[in-house]
């Protein structure tokens, strides 16, 4: 997200989860000190885990690693690797921590992109790197460096907050974008998971007013439709965070993307999917995995720090609907 948060106050440590998500993200227990949750909801008694935006002064600012049995009790299992790839230094000078991952499958293989940027700036970078396993106690375990996804050094828009897709050809997708000119598509290829051109990324969303508080794509094929989930407003202040999750629709994963009111996302539209709701402020950073919607907020319980939130999704006349329990 814009932020990612340069230094996450409570790195803590968490595990993983599996089982049925809960409705009632105050009940999670364990650490829960996730920033933009890239979640993998357990299957069949496996466990869930959530990648997210690593801690500048934990493992040189890896993305991190939390697992839990229940999608209830989670704990910290690690960091994706103990230093970030060396030629990220030059990409993005004075890179801290990496942020806002993505986790998608394929044939067997896991796909982590991930984000390295710096507060504020548009000199960034998505990267991406495989893994045969999500979990670090598997012995075959070990992320493998891909590099360069996309770089907006000398562009108009901003490379961070990656989300993949398929659509109904099994042609993969990555939006991502943060403030600037809003959000972009490019179009992928498997199995690389690298872009399949050199085309011009598609704008797909934008305020179209300044700053363009618009950021954290996420794309996901529902019911012959692309719902296209994003966070807009401002992230990262603690209790004084105005973040919150919009969403709009399309017929093809290009779009145009349109809100319940017919009004386009590339023209300041989004239908509102989560809010502040009393001592729990700005949530967003979301991700979905089976039904279930991940994202972070900043907690009054906490004294305004981050942690994990998930909600079931509801849907109802071709729209989702998240609440507060």
């Amino acid at each position: 997200m814009l932020a990612a948060v340069v230094v996450l106050v409570l790195a803590g440590c968490a595990a993983p989860a599996a089982g049925p998500a809960p409705k009632a993200s105050a009940e999670l227990t364990g650490d829960f000190f996730t920033h933009d949750p890239a979640l993998v909801k357990g299957e069949a008694g496996e466990p869930w885990f959530i990648y997210s935006t690593g801690n500048g002064q934990v493992a040189d600012g890896n993305i991190q690693v939390r697992r839990s049995d229940d999608g209830v009790d989670w704990e910290y299992a690690g960091e994706v690797w103990q230093e970030k790839p060396a030629w990220l230094s030059a990409a993005v000078p004075g890179v801290d921590n990496l942020w806002a991952p993505e986790l998608y499958e394929h044939d067997g293989i896991w796909y982590l992109y991930y984000s390295a940027s710096t507060f504020g700036k548009n000199l960034s970078v998505i990267a991406l790197a495989t893994n045969s396993t999500l979990d670090p106690g598997d012995p075959a375990y070990e992320w493998v460096d891909r590099g360069q996804v996309v770089s907006s050094k000398g562009e108009r828009f901003n490379a961070i907050d990656p989300g993949i897709a398929e659509d109904h050809n099994g042609t993969p997708w990555m939006s991502f974008g943060s403030f600037w000119t809003g959000l972009r598509l490019v179009e992928l290829e498997w199995p690389t998971g690298l872009r399949a051109d050199a085309a011009e990324p598609l704008a797909i969303a934008d305020r179209k007013e300044p700053p363009n508080a618009i950021e954290a794509p996420y794309i996901l094929p529902h019911g012959g439709k692309y719902y296209l989930f994003f966070s807009r407003d401002f992230c990262c202040q603690g209790l004084d965070s105005t973040y919150n999750i919009a969403v709009g629709r399309a017929d093809t994963i290009t779009g145009p993307y349109v809100d319940a009111e017919g009004r386009e996302l590339l023209d300041g539209g989004g239908t509102p999917l989560l809010a502040s709701d009393g001592g729990r402020v700005g949530p967003g950073g979301q991700s979905v995995s089976g039904n279930t919607l991940a994202f972070h907020y900043y907690a009054e319980e906490l004294d305004g720090a981050f942690r994990l939130g998930l909600a079931e999704l509801e849907w109802k006349d071709g729209w989702p609907a998240a609440r507060w329990e």
